[in-house]
């Protein structure tokens, strides 16, 4: 069983940056990554991707502002996330996908407020 673990999530102030991590507990060589949000009320939304060519893919709303990363030897994925407002904030979620199966990560809490 595949396990992702996101960390790096918190408060930050409009403007700010954070860097999400998620951590597999094996190699990701291989496989597709990716970043997805939920905010309250709302659908869970595709934040950016990258698959197991490096080829990567964002939502409009984050282009400019977000990057998406992997280490397939440290077994993470990134998301380097700058100037964030307010409509930032979710729970984001950490997507891995390799043939048939996919998994998730539990979350990790984004708040940007001042």
């Amino acid at each position: 069983q595949v396990q992702l673990v996101e960390s790096g999530g918190g408060l930050v102030q409009p403007g700010g940056s954070l860097r999400l991590s998620c951590t597999a507990s094996g190699t990701i060589f291989g496989w597709d990554m990716g970043w997805y949000r939920q905010a309250p009320g709302k659908q869970r939304e595709t934040v950016a991707s990258i698959t197991r060519h490096d080829s990567t893919n964002y939502a409009e709303s984050v282009k400019g502002r977000f990057t998406i990363s992997r280490d397939n030897a440290k077994g993470t994925v990134y998301l380097q996330m700058n100037s964030l407002n307010p409509d930032d904030t979710a729970v984001y979620y950490c997507n891995a996908g390799y043939m048939d199966e996919v998994w998730w990560g539990q979350g990790t809490q984004v708040t940007v407020s001042s």
